[in-house]
């Protein structure tokens, strides 16, 4: 695929294929009707022809070249698998095109401070475990790892105090930056300020601007109630402190804290905590914290 790529994307080439797709044609009628010096356009049809993209036979004085439609037909099939690809509904493109059309609006809004303040959003949950096990998702720095990000991205940085008046720092970057070369996708810094095991938790937590300032202070407030075997995990969002800069990220909250929450319901689902090596229970007064070693400053991450 990658030799036939390469022979298409010249133009004369492109032009050569064009007129064979028409019918078989000597070299020297092909370099009449490309515009072409025969010489040049020999060597255009023989890199075809290692591509596999024509054929050629002489006949007396002449040789004639003709298209090989099978190569062409696969490179469409391949093309049209991307596009079907790209175009589900269900997809990370839609994704992308949901929050595009959230940050324009967004966007259109942000006029002066405080432009957000009181905007809420609500999520809800209902997932496998009990409100104990639950509890130490949202709490443990290990746990918390495995699905406090929106999709695609990965816990690069992580603090998590699980008492009142406990530090909050989050950081995350793309999930394929595995060195840590890109720069930082998101950091936020918080307090927590309820706490009760199983139950309830609630903290503050402030989105960092790429040029150090605070978006907006988000209040989070998290209730836990046993339901069956699992639990219903009830989240209320709420912001104070917008600024005019915080467009973009007022537009992901509903979609990235939505997936992450989706991921903890998976997480949860496939017994993560269990396998995990890392994990290991804390009073609520423990700062719990996660390294993350593929970071070159060799900073804490969560």
């Amino acid at each position: 695929m990658d030799a036939l790529l390469s022979a298409l994307a010249d133009p004369v080439r492109w032009r050569l294929v064009s007129l064979l797709a028409e019918r078989p044609r000597s070299v020297g009628v092909l370099a009449q009707l490309a515009e072409a010096r025969q010489p040049q356009t020999t060597k255009h049809l023989q890199t075809l022809e290692r591509a596999g993209i024509v054929t050629s036979q002489r006949t007396g004085q002449r040789r004639i070249y003709a298209l090989r439609s099978a190569p062409l037909r696969e490179l469409a099939a391949a093309l049209g698998g991307l596009a079907d690809t790209a175009e589900r509904s269900d997809g990370p493109h839609a994704t992308y095109d949901r929050y595009g059309l959230s940050l324009r609006a967004e966007r259109l809004a942000a006029q002066e401070s405080g432009w957000a303040d009181g905007r809420a959003f609500r999520f809800y949950r209902a997932l496998p475990g009990s409100p104990g096990l639950v509890w130490r998702h949202l709490t443990e720095a290990a746990l918390l790892s495995h699905w406090w990000t929106p999709d695609d991205l990965r816990v690069s940085e992580l603090l998590f105090e699980a008492r009142e008046g406990g530090r909050i720092v989050h950081e995350y970057r793309d999930a394929e930056d595995t060195d840590g070369s890109d720069p930082v996708a998101g950091r936020a810094e918080g307090i927590v300020d309820v706490v009760r095991p199983g139950e309830r938790l609630a903290y503050r937590l402030s989105p960092q601007l790429p040029g150090g300032g605070l978006a907006f202070t988000a209040h989070v407030d998290l209730g836990l109630r046993p339901a069956g075997t699992g639990t219903d995990l009830d989240v209320h969002w709420r912001i104070t402190d917008s600024t005019v800069d915080s467009a973009d990220f007022v537009a992901g909250i509903e979609i990235g804290f939505g997936q992450s929450l989706d991921k903890l319901a998976a997480t949860l689902a496939a017994g993560a905590d269990e396998s995990d090596g890392h994990s290991t229970s804390t009073s609520t007064s423990t700062s719990t914290s996660t390294k993350d070693t593929n970071d070159t400053d060799t900073r804490s991450a969560k």
